[in-house]
């Protein structure tokens, strides 16, 4: 269904996402993975990865994000990095650190890896650990010291929301003395794990601005040493994330079980029989399957993405939100406050505000699947703190 200004032919699949396993040591409640976390038994053998490399290869994909999950589980990793070494991509391993001692870099280095993001949880150990819900602080910090030791550029990922974003200061002077080379602070985006606990997650926009405002004072100071990458969540911003920088464009992602995405969360977009590479090539799945040209181009575009002077920078935000938020995939993303259902956002994020304390998190595991099923209908409130009457 692309337009006549987007042709198949010419888009690539510049940046793959191997979504090596769905498995995780960790149990963070913000977690994008989904809700319905496949079993371990269908995930794609090593055969199977070699061959997706390839063929995504051929297809024109040079960056490699080796993802999960927690990919360090898959004992084959240095297989598969030492293969995408081979074929001249350049891989990205992003890691919690659990599962990574000196033996294993040092094997991954000698594979080829290119790079390594390690994830935090926030500076303060006991913070960091509740929200893992396992103790990992301490791992993760002689993680951090062996990737620098091993000659990788230090890259740090912090995910912000209501529950560390008060400790902007201290989380980047953690940074600083890991001598970080580049850190994100990657507020979360609200699908899977994290749009079930959003009432958990949500900061109020004063906790926001201030904690922007200590990264600005932190890139001002210290910009010549760390770079210092602060992502506004788009609930707060008015305008959507050009999602993928567009369906289908340059992105493409395999999950566990080998199915193939248009954007890791694709999966929960109802009427897709999203294809696997099990039975298709990723030269079929790219330039012909329904699902990914289904939101390519512009004719799908309802009012107001339709006419919108900004529609080919956004690309009309992000089809998985629209339909989560509000159940129905072409509609424009309610982050936009262009959005007929903007209301949507604006009454979430008040909702959130108002609680004397945040509900418990469902944290991420399989015994909570059921239960974070019921809890992520975005327009039902929960009421587990009551509201300030304040």
């Amino acid at each position: 269904m692309q337009s006549d200004k987007t042709s198949v032919e010419s888009l690539r699949p510049l940046w793959l996402l191997a979504e090596l396993t769905y498995s995780c040591p960790l149990q963070c409640p913000y977690c994008s993975n989904p809700i319905r976390l496949g079993e371990r038994s269908r995930e794609l053998s090593t055969e199977d990865w070699l061959r997706v490399l390839a063929e995504a290869r051929k297809l024109g994909a040079v960056q490699l994000g080796l993802s999960g999950g927690e990919p360090l589980l898959r004992k084959d990793l240095e297989i598969i990095v030492g293969e995408a070494r081979r074929l001249g991509y350049y891989t990205n391993l992003l890691t919690s650190g659990m599962g990574m001692d000196e033996g294993r870099i040092s094997a991954l280095k000698e594979a080829g890896l290119d790079h390594i993001q390690v994830s935090f949880q926030a500076d303060d150990p006991d913070l960091n650990n509740r929200l893992a819900g396992t103790d990992s602080h301490r791992h993760k910090m002689e993680v951090a010291r062996l990737v620098k030791a091993y000659g990788y550029p230090m890259v740090l990922n912090v995910v912000m929301h209501r529950h560390n974003l008060d400790r902007m200061r201290e989380i980047l002077d953690m940074a600083l003395a890991l001598e970080a080379d580049y850190v994100e602070l990657a507020n979360t985006q609200y699908y899977g794990w994290a749009l079930a606990n959003r009432d958990y997650l949500l900061p109020t926009r004063d906790q926001l601005q201030r904690a922007e405002a200590v990264a600005h004072d932190y890139q001002a100071r210290y910009g010549d040493r760390m770079k210092i990458y602060f992502v506004v969540p788009d609930y707060f911003e008015g305008k959507p994330k050009p999602c993928m920088n567009g369906w289908g464009r340059i992105f493409l992602s395999v999950a566990p079980d080998g199915t193939a995405l248009p954007c890791h969360a694709a999966a929960d977009l109802p009427g897709l029989e999203l294809p696997s590479v099990r039975d298709h090539s990723l030269e079929w799945i790219w330039q012909k399957s329904p699902d990914f040209n289904q939101f390519r181009g512009e004719s799908w575009m309802q009012q107001p993405c339709s006419t919108c002077d900004e529609r080919a920078s956004c690309f009309g935000g992000c089809r998985c939100q629209a339909y989560l938020l509000t159940g129905e995939a072409a509609a424009a993303d309610p982050a936009c406050s262009k959005s007929p259902s903007h209301e949507v956002i604006l009454q979430a994020v008040e909702h959130a505000a108002g609680l004397h304390c945040a509900p418990e998190p469902i944290m991420r595991n399989r015994r909570n699947v059921s239960r974070a099923l019921q809890n992520e209908a975005p327009v039902r409130v929960r009421v587990e703190c009551a509201p300030d009457s304040g």
